[in-house]
This record gives structure tokens, sequence and C-alpha cells, in this order.
């Protein structure tokens, strides 16, 4: 079911400034400069729709951008896709990491139509200690949870398969008794990449 339109609709200071609950939304999170800009860009097919940017902790709110499809019926059906703030390394003052930390703590566990939360983690490196931790906290609040690996072109296929390893029994060191989350293997450079996860967020609401 592709993708009609998309358009950018506001960026939010906080969750409750945050547009209507009056529809689906999947947010993406990650830590800062994991490509989440660039994935949005590549699932909606909007090359500049959400802005790309070399600098760590670029995105400072909640942006939301509305997008639209039709399913057989030709019935349009709308969402939500949220771009939250980057956790992580970002030149930026203790304060601002903290205000980032507790606006994002907010909307994860406050907004009402949240349907999943797609936390990115980049297959081009060996686990990271603060993508496990932050899954880890998602689970002991019980929110569901997608991993969505990024930048599996910059590796071969038996380096990329080492990493999503090691990722998987890391975690599942770190979240039991806990079950693994379902993943995806994305690539800004490979745009089918994106297929399966765009059928998914189709998918979770039908």
């Amino acid at each position: 079911m592709p993708i009609t339109s998309a358009k950018f609709v506001t960026s939010s200071p906080d969750y409750q400034k945050c547009p209507p609950a009056d529809r689906p939304e999947f947010v993406f999170i990650g830590r800062s400069n994991v490509g989440k800009s660039s994935l949005i860009n590549n699932l909606t097919g909007r090359k500049a729709l959400a802005k790309i940017s070399v600098t760590p902790g670029k995105t400072q709110l909640i942006n939301y951008f509305s997008i639209e499809s039709k399913d057989n019926d030709e019935n349009p059906k709308q969402r939500f896709l949220v771009d939250l703030p980057g956790y992580g390394y970002a030149k930026v003052s203790k304060k601002s990491r903290m205000d980032w930390e507790d606006m994002i703590t907010d909307y994860l566990l406050m907004r009402p139509n949240l349907v999943e939360i797609f936390v990115l983690v980049d297959c081009s490196v060996p686990p990271q200690a603060i993508d496990l931790g932050f899954i880890k906290r998602l689970m002991e609040n019980q929110k569901t949870c997608s991993i969505v690996f990024t930048k599996s072109d910059k590796i071969n296929q038996k380096e990329l398969n080492k990493n999503i390893k090691a990722f998987a029994a890391a975690l599942t060191e770190k979240i039991a008794p806990f079950s693994l989350p379902s993943y995806f293997i994305t690539s800004t450079a490979k745009k089918y990449s994106t297929v399966k996860l765009l059928d998914a967020i189709h998918s979770m609401i039908e």
C-alpha cells in the first residue's frame, strides 16, 4: 500500500502541544545521527521531507509528518510519522539533554494514539550500551517496540550478520525475561529495504 501523500505538519516542544490524537501514530527514535530523517524520507518517497543533518543533535523537537495511503477500496488512511530527538552524543548543554530526555519520556508514556515505537540502531557498529539500555527501559515501562537496523550498506553481509547476531545476544541478556522485539534491516542506499517496514506500519492498524 504505497503512500500517496506526505507532508510536514508541525514541531512540538512537548507532548501536550502535539497535534490532536486523531489518527494512528508511529514514532522513530535512536542515537543521534543514526539516520532517522533519511529513513522517513525513504519511507515516504520524499527526498527532502525530513531535514537531514550531519550534525548530531540537530533534531530538538517532536517533528510530525502526516502520511496518507489508500487500500483496495480507495479509502484514504491517514497516519502520523514522528521524528524524535536522538539520544546520546550531541553538542548541547547537560540541561538541554535532560530536557530532551524528559520530553521524550513524557511523549512515549503519555501519547494515547501511539501505535509503535521504532528504535533505530546502527548495525555497522558493534552493540552499543545506550541502545540496549533504551530498549530495556521501554520494556520496563510496558512499551512495545520494533528495532530498525540502519546503515546496512556500510558493511558487507558477513559483518552485518555478525553485528545483528551480537546485538540480539546482548539484548537477550539485557532484557530477560522480556521477548526480543521484531526487527527490520534498512539502507538509505537501497530503498527497497524499507518496503517490509512500510508494510508493517500499514498492517498494524488493519
